[in-house]
């Protein structure tokens, strides 16, 4: 496969995990992370393993239909690094009533079996200043 389809097959997961967590699909939102050896970087500190980041996110987003709001990956850059390894950086912005979040994702991406899942993920949030947004 070329750099150029894997960056595309790279796309098409993020783009289905996006999808997937704007129709509150935690699980499916999950499909995009290696399963159960994903590193996940958050306030901070490492989380536990790819349940206890599911666990969080049904925790601190899901409960009412809506609730866990609107997310937006966007700049989307990714470098190949190796036929199996790739480094995906991205902004992000969740608009919900709860309040917004944006920030920058940093995640390396490795390919098993032939598809791609995220395989280490830091998250930076920074506050959002924009009282409309």
């Amino acid at each position: 496969m070329s750099d150029v389809m894997d960056a595309d097959a790279i796309r098409a997961v993020i783009g289905a995990m996006q999808a997937a967590w704007n129709r509150g699909d935690f699980h499916g939102y999950m499909a995009g992370f290696a399963n159960p050896d994903v590193v996940f970087v958050s306030r901070g500190r490492i989380q536990k393993d790819w349940q206890a980041t599911l666990d969080h996110y049904i925790a601190d987003y899901g409960g009412a239909p809506g609730s866990q709001g609107e997310l937006a990956f966007t700049n989307i850059r990714i470098e190949m690094l190796a036929p199996d390894a790739a480094q995906l950086i991205s902004d992000y912005r969740l608009v919900r009533a709860a309040g917004n979040q944006v920030g920058v994702n940093t995640r390396l991406m490795r390919k098993r079996d032939g598809k791609w899942f995220i395989a280490l993920n830091h998250v930076s949030q920074i506050e959002d200043r924009d009282p409309r947004s």
